[in-house]
């Protein structure tokens, strides 16, 4: 394990999902910050291609930090449940501590409900997204009364939530799975997800999409560290992530992609049932 006097430089990895400038763009406040904050020479960003990436770096011990959907985390814990604790999660503007996966189709395609994608083409976003694949491949069915393979023509990923949603509006895909915190508006892209930090950024229209179904609440995935990494730098890392949205609600909006009210304190037991979930679909 790092001693404090030898960690020279904290990591941090993040997710795919959106392109990569954005990400580098969106986690910058916390290189500007953290040097001063947990006393090393350098922060540094790994953004992953893919959930993967994350979570080979988490096990391997390369990165300190990451910020992991809960099915991430399944994975990570699945493999090996002391490589990474789970400390945070973020807590919605309505005060709950969970958000949906929503399936959205293209407006002007004539499909209005979930009995419409029948024989349809489903995109799903990551193999280890919650949102984006176990959650609907898992809940799905008991809505559609039916398995999700036999249910629909056919699915596939579109490598990241933010591509999904490209590739639905393209048309390779009649409708995707995606996220969102399910609070507020449809119109606006909700109050935060991946909708909304499209609409921010300009790249789509919620005019364009129509909601077809909303998942079960899903709870809002973990800031994991290292744990290995020493205890000093831990507690100094936790103490600022938790006063961040009081002490700079810009760079704590940046990170978190759109409008939240806090964090909250989180242990291995609030991700069990995506954990089961996990275990029982995937086996890793």
């Amino acid at each position: 394990a790092a001693q404090a006097e030898d960690l020279k430089e904290f990591r941090i990895g993040i997710l795919g999902g959106e392109n990569e400038a954005d990400r580098l763009r969106s986690f910058q406040c916390l290189v500007d910050k953290l040097p001063s904050v947990l006393g090393v020479e350098k922060v540094s960003l790994f953004p992953a291609a893919d959930y993967d990436g994350t979570v080979q770096g988490l096990l391997g011990g390369t990165l300190d930090y990451a910020e992991l959907g809960a099915s991430a985390y399944a994975k990570v814990y699945l493999e090996n449940k002391d490589a990474v604790e789970p400390i945070l999660t973020t807590v919605q503007t309505d005060g709950s501590t969970g958000y949906y996966s929503i399936m959205v189709a293209r407006a002007d395609s004539g499909i209005k409900t979930l009995a419409d994608m029948k024989g349809k083409k489903l995109g799903f976003a990551d193999p280890d997204s919650t949102s984006g694949y176990l959650i609907p491949v898992t809940s799905l069915p008991k809505d559609i009364g039916a398995d999700v393979k036999t249910y629909f023509a056919s699915t596939g990923f579109g490598g990241g939530h933010e591509q999904l949603v490209l590739e639905v509006l393209k048309g390779t895909f009649d409708a995707g799975t995606t996220w969102g915190s399910g609070v507020g508006a449809f119109k606006d892209g909700y109050t935060s997800g991946n909708l909304r930090k499209m609409v921010d950024k300009g790249i789509l229209d919620m005019d364009d999409l129509v909601e077809l179904w909303k998942s079960p609440l899903i709870p809002n995935g973990p800031i994991v560290v290292r744990t290995s990494l020493d205890a000093g730098i831990k507690a100094k890392f936790k103490d600022f992530m938790v006063s961040l949205p009081q002490s700079d609600p810009a760079c704590f909006a940046s990170i978190q992609g759109g409008d939240y009210k806090s964090f909250t304190e989180v242990t291995p037991a609030f991700y069990q049932p995506i954990i089961d979930a996990r275990k029982a679909k995937i086996g890793s």
